[in-house]
C-alpha cells in the first residue's frame, strides 16, 4: 500500500483511465489491478487496471485518474489516496450488466465482446467499445459475492448480461370484465393500469433514456349465450370459436399503437383512456343490427381470457426477427397487463406450444397484474378439464417462463394499512344456499352421515395424502413419523351441517415440465410447525373409510376414492417444498439473475416479509440444493429409486425436522452450494432457487420492463451420463477446414484467403449462439467426454474416435458445449480436425399446429376485421447444421448457398428517386391536395438511369476512375481516390472517354415529334463537352465547328466494318474506355450500356436499335465476349461487362493480354450486372419493330397525344401479366464484402440479391443477406450506401419482407393488415351500365386496372415488382410504392384466364368458406380480402362493381437512422396520415375530385380523336 497525490485528466489528454509511473510503486506491473481510495472515506473503493508501463507521471508520487471516474467515486483532486495492488480473485465479479441502445447486437457479437472483456477491470458507467467503435455499451450494474459493487474484474466465470434500452416491446392490455371493477382504493382497475402502471413505466423509460419500438394492443374475449350455431345470424358465423365446454366466443384485438417510438408517451395515455370509454360497448354490441336477434354477449373474466393466444401473437412477429432485421434495436419483450391475479384457465396443448416457443425463441415475457396478490403461488395456469367425470381432478401448472409483477399504487387509506389479498365474492342472499343443502335427493351432495363435523376433520392429514407421491418402488422410501393431536371431543356431535368435502380432491396441480413423472421420493407437506406422519405404503388412498375409523395414520376420504393419476399433486398454497428435476429449459434464463447473499439466484423485485422476532438466518442458512442422500450415496444414482419418463424427476429438497430448524437428510449443511451440479430446482419461480412463502411480496420488475435483458449467452445445465445414454440420440461429423478449402480453392476462379481452422471453430460457436444456442459453463468436462460412450448402438464411425480413446496423449485443444431446448452440441477441436457431436432427444415433442381465428382493429382501420393465424412449434432438431458448417468453412462458396431453412438475416431495400417537387409542396403547404405528382419526363428517367449506373459502378461494384484518364465525365464528377475493391486482392479502375457526350439510354419514340435523331445534349453534357473542347483546341488549335457534333474526330461512317468499329473502340483517346484489368476482369473490358452510348456518339446515323445490333454482331463474330468468357448469352444492354477478344493475327502482338475467368458462376458471384430497360408501356406501339428490345422512352401512362392509357385504343393486353418481358431471372445473387472499413475482429461476408433488370420508372430492389457478419458492421455498409445513393439522386429505403401482412401469408404479422380504400365508381357511370362501355369488353379489366394505376400515379406511387410472399404464381397482383418509401398500394387484379368467369360470378355468395372462392374463378386472395371488408362493413351484399379498390399499407421499416435532411417526408407521420386521408377522399369522390379527373381524361381523348378525324 502506498500513498499518492491524486490529479485528474480529461479523456482527450489520455485514453487510459489511470496514469501511474511504475517507478513510484515497486513491484507494480502492467495489467495489475490496483485499488484507489481516500483513507478517510468509506465510499466504495475504485479499482483500475494499470495500462501503459511507460506512462510519464506528472511529478513524483502522483497518479492521474480520468475525470468522470474520479467524480463517480468521489475522489478529491490533489488529496492523498492510497494505492494498493489487489488479488484478482478477491475482486472477481459474479455478474455484470451491460446496457446498450440504438443498435443491433447479435448473440455472436455478445460472445466475442465477452471474450474481449475477460481479465479487464470495469467500474460503474464505464463505456466499452468494440469492433472499432461499431459496438458500444456501458456498465450498468455489477455483483460480487452476493452484493452489488461499484467496480471489479471480469474473469472467465463472470456472467455477462446484456440489456437493451431499444427493444421491440409489445404491451397487451387485457380488457376483461375486471377492468370495470374498483380496487380497494376506489379506482377502476383500468385507471390503475393506465394512469398508474403505464404512466409510471413511461416515466421510467424517459428517465432511463429507453427508446423502445412499442406496439400497444387492447384485447378481450366475448362469450355468447347460445346453445348451437343456428342461433347466430350469418354475418357472425365467420369468426366464432367454440371452447371445451361448448361455449361460443370471439376474441377481439384493438391495436392502439403500432411500432411507434415516441419521446413523450403522454398522448398515448390519453388515447388509451379514450378507447376505454367505448371499448366494452363496441365489442359487445359489434354484431347488432336493426331487427335482428343475436345471442347475448358477455365480456369474459381475466382468468378465462385469451392470455396464451396473445403471447403467441407476439411470438409470430418475434420469430421473424431475421427477416425484417432492424439495425437500431435489439431484444424482444411481450408484456401482458391484466386486472386479474395471475391465474388463467388454459388449454394444455396451447400451453405446451407457448412454453416451447417462448423458451426456444428466447423472448422475455412479463405478466403485470394490477389485481391484488393472492395468498397462493402465482402465476398459476389451470388446465381446461375436458374430462366430464364428476370427480376428475383439475390439473395446474406453474409456468417459470413468465416473469410476474404485481403493481400496487402507494396510496394510503387513512384508517388502516391492511391490504386484503383475496377478493370477496359479491354478497348473495341466503335463499339459494339453503336450497342447495336441502336438495339432497338429486344426489348432488353427500348424505348427512357421510361427512364429518368440521372440528375433527384432519385437514392437514387429508392434504398430506392428496399431495403425496404414489409409490413406484418401495425400496428407498424413508418413513418419518409425524404426530398430530387430534381432538376426539367432537366425535359424537356430528349432526351439524358443514359444506361437503368432496370438492377437496378436485384440486391438483402439475407442471408441463413434470408431465408423466412418478417418483418415489417422499415429499413432505405441511409447514414446519405442524408435523404429522404418513405411511406411504398404506392403501389408505383407495379404501373408503367409514367415519368412525379415524386414526392419525390415515385420512378421511369421501364415499368416492381419491383418483390418483400417477402424478404428484402440488399444493398452490405451499409449493415451496416441491422440486422438479432440472432441465435446460428451466435454466435457460437463470444467468440473468444475480446471486444474492445466500449464494442463490434472486429476483430483485421479490421482497420477503419476515415475522417479527424470527432469526434472519433460518431460511437462509441451510439453502442446500443437494439431493437427499441415503447411506452416503445419492438417491439419483440408485437404479431403483426413480421411475423416469420425461427426464424430469420430482423430489423434495429437504426434510423439515420437528424442531422447526432445517436440516438436509444425511448431509451436514454448512456452506450453501450453488445449483450448478445439483439436479433439482424448485418448481415455483423464474430462478428455481428462491423459495415461495405466503409472506413473499412480489413488486414490479421495473428493470426488466425498462431495459429488458437479452437471452443470456451462457447456461449451466447438461444432462447426466445416464440420461444422455437413455434419452438422447448421438451423431457426429468431422470438419477438416484445411482439406475442404484445398478442394474448393482448386475450383475457385478467384482466390480468397480461406479461414484458418481456429477461425472456423470459433465461427461454428458464433453461428450456434446466433441461432439461439447457449454455451454451457460450469459443467465437469471429464464427465462429458466419457458420456459419449453410446448405450445401445455404436455412433456413426468417427475418425476422431481413436483420439478420444487415448485420452492421455492427445488431449483436445479446445471444447465447447452448447444447448437449445433438449438439443446439445459438443464442438471439439483436436489439431486440425473439428468434431461436431450432436445429442438430440430420442423422443422429441410432437410438432403442434394450432389454428386460431380472431377479429382485430388496426390503426386507421374502420372495423374489427376477421383474420386467422397458425401457432406452430419449430422442430429445432431438423436444422441442417452440417450444411451451415460447410457454408462457414468454405467462406460462403456458391456450392453452399444460403437457403430459407437456415434462417439467415436479411435486409430488403428499394432504390427510389431522391426528391420530387410535389412532395416538397405537400410538406410545405397544408392546404394542397396530394394528387399533384407529375408524370416523370424523359429527362427525369434519364437522370435516374444515370444515377443508378453510377451507384452500381462506384458503390456496389466499387469501381473508381483514375485522374489522368478522366476526361469529360458527363455523369458528374467521381472520386479519384482508389479504394479497395470487393476482394482485397484487386483494385479495378475504369478508364473511359465517352467523347464527351452522355446519351439517353432510350431510343427516341417512333414517330415522335422531334426532328433530329441525334442524341440530345443535356446541360451538364454541354458543359463537359465545352471543357474537353477547350482543352483539345489549346493543344491542336482546332476550330470551333466540331462542337456541333460533340465529337472531336470524324465519326465512323455508317457503313464502317466491324473491324473498324473495334479499332476505334480501342483507341486510347477516342475509344470506349476500358476497366483496368484485375484478378477477375480480362483485358479491354468495357460496360455494355456505355458502349451503346459511345456508338451513338461516334458513328453516323446510329439509333439505339442499330447500336445494339452492331454489338450483337460483334458478339456473334467472336470479336467481343462477356467478361467472364461465357459465350452462350445474348448481348445485354445495361451494366454488363464485355471485353474485346484478340484476333488471330494480333495474338503475338498482344503478349500482355489477360484471359477471362472462364467461369460464369464465379464471375457473377463477384460482380453485380444489371440489365437496363426503358419504361414498360401499356400500349402496343404502331408498327413496332419486333425482335429488338423495346427501350422506348414513352412514359407509360399516356400515349403521344397525352390521352391516358386506359382510354387508348391500342392497349397491350399482356401488360397486366407480371411475367418479365425479358429472358432474365427476376433476381441475381452476388458475394458481398461486408466489412469495408476493416473494423471486425473476424472475416465477415454476405450476399446481395438484386433485381436483374432496372427500369427507371420502377423501384429497384436489393436485398442484403448475411450469416457471418456483425449486425452493426452490416448497418454501417448499408447506411454508407444510403448516404452515397443521395449523390446519385436516389434514396435507399428499407422495406418489410411482407409489405401487406395479409393472413394468407405464412407467418405474417397477425396484428398488421392493409387498409382497404374503396373506389367509388358510381358517379363515373352516369348513364352507362359499365364503366368502359363502348370499348371492346375483352379490354374492360385491363382498362379498369390502368385507370387505377393512373390514380396511384397521380399520388406519387411507382411500380415495384418485388417478390411477394402472399400469393402463388399466376395471381397477378400489382404492388406500388410511394416515391418517399412511406407506404405501399396494391391493386388487386384477376388473372387473364378467369376473365369470362369473373364477369358472370354470382353477386351474393355466402361467406362461410375459409377463403372466399368462387366455383368459376379463383381471384387473388386480396380480392377475397376486399370482399370480406365490404360485406363486413355494409351489411347488405353488394354487386361486384363495388369491389373495386386498393389495399394500402405502411412501411414500418423506416427508422430514424434512415431519415435524412434531403428526404424530410420519409418517415414523417403527419405526411403519411395526410396522404392516406387525401387518397381516401379522392377515391370516395369528395369534392367531385374523382369525377373531374375522369372528365379531364375523356376530354383529352375526344380532343385527340378530333385532331385525327379532321
Amino acid at each position: 500500500m502506498k500513498s499518492f497525490k491524486l490529479i485528474v485528466h480529461q479523456s482527450s489528454f489520455s485514453t487510459s483511465d489511470l496514469i501511474i509511473n511504475l517507478k513510484d510503486y515497486p513491484g507494480l506491473k502492467e495489467k495489475d489491478i490496483v485499488e484507489i481510495y481516500h483513507p478517510d472515506n468509506d465510499y466504495p473503493r475504485l479499482l483500475l487496471q494499470v495500462a501503459k508501463v511507460d506512462a510519464a507521471g506528472r511529478g513524483r508520487d502522483t497518479i492521474s485518474v480520468e475525470q468522470s471516474i474520479a467524480t463517480t467515486f468521489q475522489l478529491r483532486t490533489f488529496a492523498d489516496v492510497y494505492v494498493n495492488i489487489v488479488n484478482v480473485a478477491d475482486v472477481a465479479l459474479d455478474s455484470v450488466e451491460l446496457t446498450f441502445k440504438d443498435q443491433y447486437m447479435g448473440r455472436s457479437e455478445m460472445w466475442r465482446l465477452k471474450n474481449n472483456l475477460v481479465s479487464t477491470c470495469v467500474y460503474l458507467n464505464k463505456k466499452i467499445e468494440y469492433c472499432g467503435g461499431a459496438i458500444r455499451c456501458q456498465v450498468y450494474e455489477m455483483w460480487s459475492q452476493g452484493d452489488r459493487v461499484a467496480c471489479g474484474v471480469i474473469t472467465e466465470d463472470t456472467k455477462i448480461v446484456f440489456r437493451s434500452s431499444t427493444s421491440m416491446v409489445y404491451l397487451f392490455i387485457q380488457m376483461s370484465s375486471e377492468m370495470w371493477d374498483f380496487d380497494i382504493h376506489g379506482d377502476l382497475y383500468f385507471e390503475k393500469a393506465v394512469n398508474g402502471f403505464l404512466a409510471e413505466l413511461f416515466a421510467k423509460w424517459k428517465k432511463n433514456g429507453s427508446n423502445h419500438e412499442v406496439t400497444i394492443v387492447l384485447f378481450s374475449r366475448t362469450f355468447y349465450k347460445a346453445k348451437s350455431l343456428e342461433e347466430f345470424p350469418q354475418h357472425m358465423k365467420e369468426c366464432l370459436q367454440k371452447d371445451y365446454r361448448g361455449r361460443f366466443y370471439e376474441d377481439f384485438y384493438r391495436v392502439a399503437v403500432q411500432n411507434e417510438r415516441y419521446e413523450d408517451w403522454s398522448n398515448v395515455l390519453l388515447q388509451l383512456r379514450r378507447l376505454f370509454t367505448d371499448y366494452q360497448k363496441i365489442v359487445l354490441q359489434y354484431h347488432e343490427r336493426p331487427n335482428m336477434e343475436i345471442p347475448t354477449a358477455i365480456n369474459s373474466t381475466a382468468a378465462q381470457g385469451n392470455f396464451l393466444e396473445v403471447l403467441n401473437m407476439s411470438l409470430n412477429v418475434f420469430e421473424k426477427h431475421y427477416l425484417d432485421r432492424c439495425f437500431d434495436r435489439t431484444g424482444q419483450l411481450s408484456v401482458v397487463i391484466t386486472p386479474g391475479v395471475g391465474v388463467f384457465e388454459v388449454d394444455r396443448e396451447l400451453t405446451n406450444v407457448t412454453k416451447q416457443r417462448i423458451i426456444d425463441n428466447g423472448v422475455g415475457s412479463d405478466l403485470v397484474c394490477v389485481g391484488e396478490q393472492p395468498l397462493h403461488a402465482v402465476p398459476l395456469l389451470k388446465f381446461h378439464n375436458k374430462d366430464n367425470n364428476l370427480n376428475s381432478i383439475d390439473d395446474y401448472s406453474m409456468p417459470h417462463w413468465i416473469n410476474l409483477s404485481f403493481y400496487s399504487t402507494n396510496k394510503k387509506v387513512a384508517y388502516s394499512n391492511f391490504i386484503p389479498r383475496i377478493k370477496l365474492p359479491p354478497r348473495k342472499s341466503q335463499e339459494p344456499l339453503r336450497k342447495m343443502y336441502e336438495d339432497e335427493r338429486k344426489g348432488k351432495l353427500l348424505k348427512e352421515d357421510e361427512y364429518m363435523h368440521n372440528s375433527i376433520f384432519d385437514y392437514d392429514a387429508y392434504d398430506a395424502q392428496v399431495f403425496q407421491l404414489p409409490p413406484a418402488h418401495s425400496t428407498c422410501v424413508q418413513r418419518v413419523t409425524r404426530t398430530k393431536k387430534t381432538s376426539v371431543a367432537g366425535l359424537e356431535g356430528m349432526n351439524r351441517r358443514s359444506p361437503p368435502t368432496s370438492t377437496m380432491h378436485h384440486r391438483k396441480m402439475s407442471d408441463p415440465d413434470i408431465h408423466h413423472t412418478v417418483a418415489d421420493i417422499l415429499t413432505n407437506s405441511g409447514s414446519s410447525n405442524k408435523q404429522g406422519a404418513y405411511d406411504t405404503n398404506s392403501d389408505a388412498t383407495d379404501s373408503p373409510l367409514s367415519s368412525n375409523r379415524l386414526s392419525p395414520r390415515s385420512s378421511i376420504s369421501s364415499h368416492k376414492p381419491v383418483i390418483r393419476t400417477g402424478r404428484a399433486l402440488i399444493n398452490p398454497f405451499d409449493p415451496s417444498h416441491v422440486t422438479v428435476k432440472l432441465t435446460s429449459n428451466r435454466r435457460r434464463w437463470t444467468h440473468i439473475f444475480p446471486k444474492g447473499p445466500t449464494g442463490v439466484l434472486i429476483q430483485q423485485h421479490h421482497y420477503q416479509a419476515r415475522p417479527a422476532g424470527e432469526p434472519a438466518s433460518r431460511t437462509e442458512e441451510h439453502r442446500e440444493n443437494n439431493i437427499p442422500k441415503e447411506n452416503g450415496t445419492s438417491i439419483i444414482n440408485n437404479n431403483h429409486s426413480i421411475y423416469q419418463v420425461d427426464g424430469n424427476v420430482m423430489g423434495r429438497k429437504r426434510m423439515i425436522s420437528a424442531s422447526g430448524t432445517l436440516a438436509v437428510l444425511g448431509v451436514a449443511s454448512t456452506t450453501p452450494s450453488t445449483t450448478n451440479n445439483a439436479s433439482l430446482a424448485l418448481l415455483w419461480g423464474a430462478t428455481g432457487e428462491q423459495e415461495w412463502t405466503p409472506a413473499l411480496t412480489t413488486g414490479v420488475d421495473w428493470k426488466s420492463l425498462t431495459i429488458p435483458a437479452c437471452l443470456p449467452i451462457t447456461t449451466d445445465y447438461f444432462p447426466d451420463k445416464r440420461s444422455l445414454q437413455n434419452d438422447y440420440l448421438v451423431s457426429d461429423y468431422n470438419l477438416l477446414p484445411d482439406d475442404v478449402n484445398a478442394d474448393f480453392a482448386k475450383n475457385r476462379a478467384i482466390y480468397k484467403e480461406p479461414l484458418t481452422t481456429m477461425e472456423v471453430f470459433k465461427e461454428l460457436v458464433s453461428q450456434r449462439l446466433a441461432q439461439g444456442f447457449q454455451l454451457i459453463v460450469g459443467v465437469n468436462e471429464n464427465e462429458v467426454i466419457e458420456s459419449h460412450c453410446p448405450s445401445t448402438a455404436a455412433p456413426p464411425p468417427s475418425k476422431v474416435a481413436p483420439q478420444i480413446g487415448k485420452q492421455s496423449n492427445a488431449a483436445p485443444t479446445k471444447r465447447y458445449l452448447l444447448s437449445i431446448g433438449r438439443i446439445f452440441h459438443k464442438l471439439t477441436l483436436v489439431g486440425s480436425t473439428i468434431t461436431v457431436t450432436r445429442y438430440r432427444p430420442r423422443h422429441p415433442y410432437p410438432p403442434f399446429n394450432i389454428h386460431y381465428r380472431y377479429r382485430f382493429h388496426a390503426p386507421n382501420h374502420d372495423t374489427y376485421e376477421v383474420s386467422w393465424v397458425s401457432f406452430t412449434t419449430e422442430k429445432l432438431e431438423t436444422y441442417n447444421w452440417n450444411y451451415m458448417d460447410h457454408y462457414i468453412c468454405t467462406r460462403g462458396d456458391t456450392d453452399f448457398a444460403l437457403v430459407e431453412a437456415l434462417k439467415y438475416w436479411r435486409f430488403r431495400t428499394l432504390l427510389l428517386p431522391l426528391n420530387n417537387p410535389a412532395t416538397k409542396q405537400i410538406m410545405e403547404d397544408e392546404t394542397t391536395h396530394c394528387d399533384i405528382y407529375p408524370t416523370p419526363t424523359r429527362h427525369d428517367l434519364d437522370q435516374l438511369t444515370d444515377g443508378f449506373l453510377k451507384m452500381t459502378e462506384q458503390y456496389f461494384n466499387k469501381v473508381k476512375r483514375p485522374n489522368k484518364q478522366r476526361m469529360a465525365m458527363a455523369a458528374g464528377g467521381a472520386d479519384s481516390a482508389l479504394t479497395r475493391r470487393r476482394h482485397s486482392t484487386s483494385t479495378s479502375i475504369l478508364t473511359r472517354n465517352q467523347g464527351g457526350v452522355s446519351n439517353s439510354p432510350f431510343r427516341e419514340r417512333v414517330g415522335s415529334t422531334r426532328l433530329h435523331d441525334r442524341p440530345r445534349l443535356r446541360m451538364e453534357a454541354m458543359v463537359a463537352v465545352k471543357t474537353v473542347l477547350e482543352r483539345t483546341q489549346s493543344q491542336t488549335g482546332e476550330s470551333d465547328d466540331t462542337y456541333d457534333d460533340g465529337v472531336l474526330e470524324p465519326k465512323l461512317k455508317a457503313n464502317a466494318t466491324l473491324v473498324e468499329v473495334v479499332e476505334r473502340m480501342r483507341s486510347p483517346t477516342l475509344g470506349v474506355g476500358f476497366l483496368q484489368q484485375t484478378v477477375s476482369l480480362p483485358s479491354h473490358t468495357f460496360v455494355s450500356i456505355y458502349a451503346i452510348h459511345w456508338l451513338q456518339a461516334n458513328m453516323e446515323g446510329v439509333t439505339y436499335e442499330k447500336a445494339t445490333s452492331i454489338m450483337e454482331k460483334l458478339l456473334q463474330e467472336r470479336m467481343i465476349c462477356h467478361a467472364s468468357g461465357d459465350t452462350s448469352k445474348r448481348f445485354v444492354v445495361g451494366y454488363y461487362m464485355y471485353h474485346i477478344l484478340p484476333q488471330k493475327k494480333e495474338k503475338d502482338s498482344m503478349p500482355e493480354y489477360v484471359k477471362p475467368l472462364g467461369d460464369l458462376q464465379s464471375f457473377e458471384n463477384e460482380w453485380m450486372e444489371v440489365e437496363v430497360l426503358g419504361p414498360r408501356s401499356p400500349l402496343v406501339p404502331a408498327g413496332s419493330i419486333t425482335g429488338a428490345i423495346d427501350i422506348s422512352g414513352s412514359s407509360p401512362v399516356t400515349d403521344d397525344t397525352g390521352v391516358p392509357a386506359f382510354l387508348c385504343d391500342n392497349i397491350d393486353t399482356s401488360y397486366m401479366q407480371l411475367g418479365s418481358d425479358s429472358d432474365m431471372p427476376l433476381y441475381k445473387n452476388t458475394h458481398l464484402d461486408i466489412d469495408v472499413n476493416n473494423k471486425s475482429d473476424r472475416i465477415e461476408w454476405g450476399h446481395a440479391r438484386y433485381q436483374a433488370t432496372f427500369r427507371p420508372d420502377q423501384a429497384y430492389e436489393m436485398c442484403i443477406q448475411w450469416a457471418v457478419a456483425s449486425g452493426n458492421i452490416v448497418a454501417e455498409l448499408i447506411f454508407g450506401w444510403a448516404r452515397k445513393a443521395q449523390s446519385c439522386r436516389l434514396q435507399m429505403v428499407p422495406i418489410p419482407a411482407d409489405p401487406l401482412a395479409l393472413p394468407f401469408t405464412l407467418k405474417s404479422d397477425p396484428l398488421r393488415g392493409p387498409i382497404y380504400v374503396p373506389l367509388n365508381e358510381e358517379p363515373l357511370l352516369r348513364s352507362k351500365t359499365a364503366l368502359f362501355e363502348g370499348f371492346p369488353e375483352v379490354t374492360w379489366l385491363e382498362r379498369l386496372f390502368l385507370f387505377q394505376e393512373a390514380i396511384v400515379g397521380r399520388f406519387g406511387f411507382i411500380k415495384c415488382t418485388v417478390e411477394s410472399t402472399s400469393h402463388e404464381a399466376g395471381v397477378g397482383d400489382h404492388l406500388y410504392v410511394h416515391v418517399t418509401g412511406n407506404m405501399f398500394i396494391l391493386i388487386p387484379t384477376t388473372v387473364k384466364s378467369e376473365q369470362k368467369a369473373l364477369r358472370t360470378k354470382p353477386a351474393n355468395r355466402p361467406l362461410n368458406s375459409r377463403y372466399p372462392v368462387h366455383p368459376e374463378a379463383a381471384p387473388s386472395p386480396h380480392e377475397g380480402y376486399i370482399t370480406r371488408h365490404v360485406t363486413g362493413k355494409n351489411k347488405d351484399d353488394y354487386d361486384n362493381s363495388r369491389r373495386m379498390g386498393f389495399l394500402w399499407s405502411w412501411n414500418h421499416m423506416i427508422s430514424k437512422k434512415l431519415k435524412s435532411s434531403q428526404t424530410p417526408a420519409t418517415g414523417d407521420e403527419g405526411f403519411q396520415m395526410r396522404m392516406l386521408r387525401d387518397f381516401k377522399h379522392f377515391c370516395a369522390n369528395h369534392e367531385q375530385r374523382l369525377s373531374q379527373f375522369w372528365d379531364q381524361c375523356w376530354e383529352l381523348r375526344e380532343k385527340a380523336h378530333g385532331i385525327q378525324s379532321c
